[in-house]
């Protein structure tokens, strides 16, 4: 449903500016900036649902692609705030969706009165409540909505939704994330989404160790690491980890779902919460070194599940027969 913002008194009116006013409802059009290995199939995704979409990203290729199947283009975020009502955006870090939101020709720039930004980045939980806080002074609504399931959930419209901020915009927003996503889950206040997130990162990255390890311990024994995985997925040491990482790990081939570097700052981004928060995450800690040193070793480009090559160097042993 459209919502429709009033001003009804001049400091407000002042504050608005030259802010453009919509003449059509604008949920119409979707906004989407940020066209990765993530953003790119969810775009699509949205287009195959019926979504008229209009997209902008730092490579021209990416655009092209979109356009193929159907998007719009534009030449700028300010541009894409001022085509749509709900902009989603996909990107790497904090800083990227500071520079897209706050900087010049940004969303916040293009954005009119009840536009309502959708972050679904995987970043700092202070710099989402920072913007929503920015966005807020010209009634631009945010939620923090960043995913989990990596690029096959991408693809397949599977990914899990973890989403901060007002009830109302959560709902408002729901029948689009739920195109792109089998979960949509409502956390809690601005941020939230990305607590969880965070939580989610040290849980898959402690999961992608083990299983690196117990692959290596595997084949240091003897035994062949893919039995020892069928033996043991049926069981409680069964996962979603096991299920995409394994065959990766088992085969030596870590063309990336999800980089090592992005790891290393969602790993950074939790430590730093945690220190903020008094909670202590030793297991993070220690997964987040690993990670580091196998960066430094020429990974930092490749699948996480390239952790497994740090468990392989020192046993001296690969897992790949």
């Amino acid at each position: 449903m459209t919502r429709t913002h009033e001003r009804t008194n001049a400091q407000d009116r002042s504050r608005e500016g030259s802010r453009p006013q919509r003449k059509e409802p604008p949920e119409m059009t979707i906004g989407f900036i940020g066209l990765g290995i993530m953003g790119r199939p969810m775009a699509k995704n949205l287009l195959a649902a019926g979504h008229e979409l209009v997209v902008h990203n730092r490579s021209d290729a990416a655009m092209e692609d979109l356009a193929a199947a159907g998007a719009a283009t534009a030449a700028s975020p300010r541009e894409v705030a001022e085509r749509a009502g709900i902009v989603l955006t996909m990107l790497p870090d904090g800083p990227d969706v500071e520079a897209v939101v706050l900087g010049e020709d940004g969303v916040a720039e293009g954005a009119s009165a009840g536009t309502l930004l959708v972050d679904m980045s995987s970043i700092a939980p202070d710099v989402s409540r920072r913007l929503h806080a920015q966005l807020a002074e010209h009634d631009v609504a945010m939620l923090d909505a960043p995913v989990s399931g990596g690029e096959p959930g991408a693809i397949d419209g599977t990914l899990a939704f973890m989403v901060g901020g007002a009830e109302a915009d959560v709902e408002r927003a729901r029948e689009i994330l739920e195109i792109m996503g089998a979960s949509v889950t409502h956390v809690g206040p601005i941020g939230a989404g990305n607590i969880a997130k965070l939580a989610n990162q040290a849980i898959v990255a402690v999961n992608i160790a083990v299983l690196g390890e117990a692959a290596v311990l595997a084949r240091s024994a003897g035994v062949d690491p893919a039995s020892v995985i069928d033996a043991i997925r049926g069981g409680l040491a069964g996962s979603k980890v096991m299920e995409q990482k394994a065959p990766k790990m088992l085969a030596g081939e870590y063309a990336p779902g999800f980089r090592i570097d992005l790891h290393i700052k969602d790993l950074e981004n939790a430590l730093s919460t945690g220190h903020d928060s008094g909670a202590a995450l030793p297991l993070t800690a220690a997964v987040r070194e690993m990670m580091t040193a196998i960066s430094v070793d020429g990974h930092a480009q490749d699948d996480h599940s390239a952790l497994a090559t740090y468990f392989e160097k020192l046993a001296d042993r690969r897992i790949s027969a």
